[in-house]
């Protein structure tokens, strides 16, 4: 069994209590057993479990594994800390807010022998399931990709950083790419944002990717890819899965702990998500230019 804690008690570190307490049956994540949550705030126990502190989360001999489930400005100095603690981690994207730091931290975590694992539940969705059926063996000739949602709170970071899930759409559909310019518009005190990238496939189609936040935008992606045999405009809809998104990413983290994931499988994810995370930084290197 490993021994789990979940640092942060928000909606995702709600849910990851929840699914630790009832795994899906005949999962690796049967193998986890969760012994704490640390909050910065003191809290009556959550659905059962007791509150701990980071301290006795390090110390403790019976707490192989931690979750970090808070704003995204403070994931990096976590995940350092427990992976030098020996602790396996798991991550809500971005880990971290520029490339070179991912980089040191995944070093880390293979010179401690540990799972360093990176959320990325919006590849686990049905609806982005049935996109890449329906994307495969097309040839792209050029294409766009625009998120709109609410104001941003405090702490989750640029917009390249904050929104990476679209990013990782682009790169897992469509392969590496690379960036050619990137402008960012901001109306601070309406709370109004709106990043504009533009990137090249490696054959040089282009794709645009635009990140666009302020009070009272819907939560919407709206596509636009034209291949040579077709134009998608929509994201195709598919029924709601049977296995919850935080669950099938559990049973994911958990087959890596057990040695259960294929050494080839762990590199291509490793390599996209530090490419999705370069690419962050570039696209803020130009905004900021």
């Amino acid at each position: 069994m490993f021994g789990a804690v979940v640092v942060g008690i928000g909606t995702a570190g709600w849910v990851r209590i929840r699914d630790m307490l009832a795994p899906a049956l005949g999962s690796p994540a049967e193998k986890l057993a969760v012994k704490g949550f640390i909050s910065r705030r003191s809290l009556d126990s959550q659905q059962g479990v007791s509150q701990i502190s980071v301290d006795m989360a390090i110390s403790r001999e019976d707490i192989h594994v931690v979750f970090i489930c808070t704003e995204n400005v403070s994931h990096e100095d976590s995940v350092r800390m427990f992976l030098q603690a020996g602790k396996h981690v798991c991550v809500e994207y971005p880990m971290t807010m520029n490339y070179s730091a991912a980089v040191e931290l995944y070093d880390l975590a293979e010179e401690k022998g540990l799972i360093l694992h990176e959320e990325h539940i919006e590849l686990l969705t049905e609806d982005y399931k049935e996109l890449k059926k329906t994307v495969d063996g097309k040839v792209l000739q050029e294409g766009s990709l625009h998120f709109t949602g609410g104001a941003l709170k405090p702490g989750f970071g640029f917009l390249a950083f904050s929104g990476i899930a679209r990013l990782t759409w682009l790169v897992d559909l469509f392969g590496e790419l690379s960036v050619t310019a990137a402008t960012m518009e901001e109306d601070v005190p309406n709370s109004y944002s709106k990043m504009t990238a533009r990137l090249l496939t490696s054959d040089n189609r282009p794709l645009m990717w635009i990140e666009e936040r302020g009070p009272g935008l819907p939560r919407a992606k709206n596509i636009n890819f034209h291949f040579d045999s077709c134009t998608l405009t929509q994201i195709p809809p598919a029924p709601r899965g049977a296995v919850g998104l935080f669950m099938q990413d559990l049973i994911h983290f958990s087959a890596k702990l057990a040695g259960q994931v294929n050494p080839v499988e762990l590199r291509k994810e490793k390599v996209r998500i530090l490419h999705c995370l370069e690419l962050a930084e570039r696209i803020k290197q130009l905004c900021q230019n």
